[in-house]
């Protein structure tokens, strides 16, 4: 699947591509209670690029420059915006 080919609401994603950049990680407050660390990527391939937010240990796995396979991502819009989330059932790996 392509970037371009990705909309809102979709699931079982799966894409490959580069990680171009990586927002410093932020702290967020969990509506289970809690916290988690999270940080926004841009991830891109030929076709556009689109915001993957990783979580915690996702944060680590990768960094700017890395290729990447998002394997049964989903998709939302948040603020208007379409972004690629891996969420507990999917995985990131570098390529």
């Amino acid at each position: 699947m392509k970037i371009t080919d990705l909309k809102p609401g979709m699931r079982g994603v799966s894409v490959d591509g580069k990680i171009e950049s990586i927002t410093e990680p932020r702290t967020v407050n969990l509506r289970t209670g809690g916290t988690a660390q999270v940080a926004d990527a841009i991830i891109s391939d030929e076709t556009g690029q689109i915001k993957l937010s990783l979580w915690d240990d996702q944060i680590n796995l990768v960094k700017q420059g890395d290729s990447v396979s998002i394997e049964n991502g989903y998709t939302q819009a948040f603020r208007g915006e379409n972004s690629l989330n891996i969420g507990r059932y999917g995985k990131i790996k570098r390529l």
